[in-house]
């Protein structure tokens, strides 16, 4: 099985994985599938993982690559033109999200950063809804359950705490499904991340911890954070799994994490996954990264990019001819065109929602204040509708 366009599915069962061995690894190697020529290899302990992902499949999921780095591209251009606040590229990291996301059941519940606009697109979220928060016309961009993916979480590290508490949340109602916490390496830093994995290992929690290692946090590189042969090799604190894959390899992606999310929704536990990966452009728009990496750094790093890779191995497999390519280039500009005139949309704001999010059982205070606003709101109208029968009455009177 595979993931649909709403994120439905995931991959089959099968193959290895389920070895005491393979629940305690220290992530110290990388998984790789294809390397950056392109060319795939072979891998005895991931390759069953792929069995059943079809041919369409694979170009599949090079189309969600194309499309979701075009809405980048139109995000960026966006916000220089001055229609969003600010927006935090993921150019380079198209295969981290796309490969992860594609390997999700639709019940499974996605906890994002604020860069992972790739993972929130496989979801199901409405290109035009990734951008509203960022032109600060919506508190949010969309609403979490109709899509099973949290909003965005600016906070540094705050969503793996939200990951575990929901992963409790399933493991009391006995369901089968999954959390998966999203975050950089920054935020492995943080004391968040270190209780939200002490906690999930302890008590044996349904929940996937899958850290975008691109190479800085902000303007803090890997080696001044961590000393730890990898991030991936943490997980070993814990007692729980580590795994550390290519993050530029899609096909790799989606193997490592179909087998994390089958261990963790057969009980096996939490699992901290690492993808080894890169962000080509600045941290947000309002960051100039030339202050503190080189170009011959990025170039390095241009010369892995997910996109080239998987394009020369659907090429060379005669999977990619170039009407297809045609094709995904004419859906990704469809979807761009369909995020810059949603922009134009007016977005409806109910007041109350201020109130309706904060806890399921309202407290005391959160409804006074709920009333306070409501009558606040009723005597504006009042007002308001006194000001215009004045107004229509005066206009009558000049009009005799």
């Amino acid at each position: 099985m595979f993931t649909d366009d709403a994120g439905k599915g995931g991959i089959a069962a099968g193959g290895p994985g389920n070895s005491e061995n393979s629940m305690r690894r220290t992530g110290g190697d990388l998984v790789q599938l294809i390397t950056p020529a392109g060319e795939r290899i072979s891998h005895p302990e991931f390759d069953p993982w792929l069995q059943d992902v079809s041919d369409e499949q694979l170009c599949a999921l090079y189309e969600d690559m194309v499309v979701i780095r075009r809405i980048d591209a139109e995000a960026t251009a966006l916000q220089r033109q001055g229609e969003l606040a600010l927006w935090p590229p993921l150019l380079g990291q198209e295969a981290s999200q796309i490969g992860s996301a594609r390997a999700l059941r639709e019940d499974d519940f996605v906890f994002p950063s604020y860069r992972d606009n790739g993972v929130a697109y496989c979801r199901g979220v409405k290109p035009e809804d990734l951008v509203r928060a960022w032109r600060g016309n919506a508190s949010a961009g969309w609403d979490p359950f109709t899509v099973n993916v949290a909003t965005q979480q600016i906070i540094i590290g705050a969503q793996s705490l939200h990951a575990t508490g929901y992963a409790m949340g399933i493991q009391n109602d006995g369901a089968d499904c999954v959390a998966v916490a999203y975050f950089g390496d920054g935020a492995t830093s943080e004391g968040d991340f270190h209780e939200a994995l002490n906690f999930a290992a302890v008590f044996h929690l349904p929940v996937v911890f899958f850290v975008q290692n691109n190479q800085y946090a902000i303007s803090v590189p890997l080696a001044h954070q961590s000393v730890a042969p990898s991030l991936a090799h943490k997980a070993v604190g814990y007692g729980m799994a580590g795994e550390r894959v290519d993050g530029n390899d899609i096909v790799a992606l989606l193997a490592v994490l179909g087998r994390a999310v089958k261990l963790a929704r057969e009980g096996s536990g939490p699992l901290l996954v690492e993808a080894h990966t890169y962000r080509m452009q600045a941290h947000t728009n309002a960051d100039d990264a030339t202050r503190y990496r080189q170009d011959s750094e990025v170039a390095e790093w241009v010369a892995k990019d997910p996109l080239s890779r998987m394009q020369t191995y659907l090429t060379d497999r005669g999977l990619l001819d170039d009407d297809r390519a045609a094709r995904i280039a004419e859906k990704a500009e469809a979807v761009a065109t369909q995020l810059r005139e949603g922009l134009s949309e007016e977005v409806p704001v109910e007041p109350q929602d201020l109130f309706k999010y904060v806890f399921s059982t309202p407290t005391p205070l959160l409804l006074e204040q709920s009333a306070m606003l409501a009558d606040e709101l009723a005597r504006d109208a009042a007002s308001t509708a006194t000001a215009s029968a004045a107004a229509a009455s005066t206009s009558r009177e000049a009009g005799k």
